[in-house]
């Protein structure tokens, strides 16, 4: 009888195991089918106009045969200020701020790129600001907490790189 039991038990399992697509709703790898993407990305020229309208300032760039969508970004040189003698805990606190500030420029689009210097001189770090104007560019890194207390201050520069471009 134990023999007929675990029997039936194996073969019940085994019948569980082996279920088809309309009984566990899951197809199978043969089944699925394989689409395409609903969009088809939007050409370099059709990419500029639309940065165009945005504000931004963009050119096609050719060269050995490959072609670059060249858009103008903003470099800010994040220099040692003239009040640096904060306390360690203030310092540290500012610290937070001005990356919770990096980090919500980043998050929000305006921010490509930002890190500090590896030496120390009084260039301390950049940022490069994915913004149409110089002036909207300057007016977003004023609001860093480090820029506001005077631990840094910017200088501003307009900076061309090719749009997608990636660091290697």
């Amino acid at each position: 009888m134990k023999k007929i039991v675990f029997l039936a038990a194996i073969l019940a399992f085994g019948m569980s195991c082996n279920q088809s697509r309309d009984t566990r709703g899951i197809p199978g790898p043969d089944e699925v089918e394989v689409r395409q993407p609903d969009t088809v990305p939007a050409s370099l020229e059709e990419q500029a106009d639309e940065l165009k309208q945005q504000g931004y300032q963009t050119f096609l760039y050719k060269e050995a045969g490959e072609e670059y969508l060249m858009q103008q970004y903003f470099i800010v040189f994040l220099k040692s200020g003239k009040n640096r003698a904060q306390d360690s805990a203030t310092a540290a606190t500012l610290q937070e701020q001005h990356l919770a500030h990096l980090n919500r420029m980043a998050t929000e689009g305006y921010l490509s790129l930002a890190g500090p210097f590896g030496d120390d001189s009084s260039i301390r770090g950049i940022a490069v600001y994915n913004t149409p104007t110089l002036e909207m560019a300057d007016s977003l890194a004023r609001l860093d907490p480090m820029v506001k207390a005077g631990r840094l201050e910017v200088e501003i520069h307009p900076w061309w790189a090719a749009k997608g471009g990636e660091l290697k």
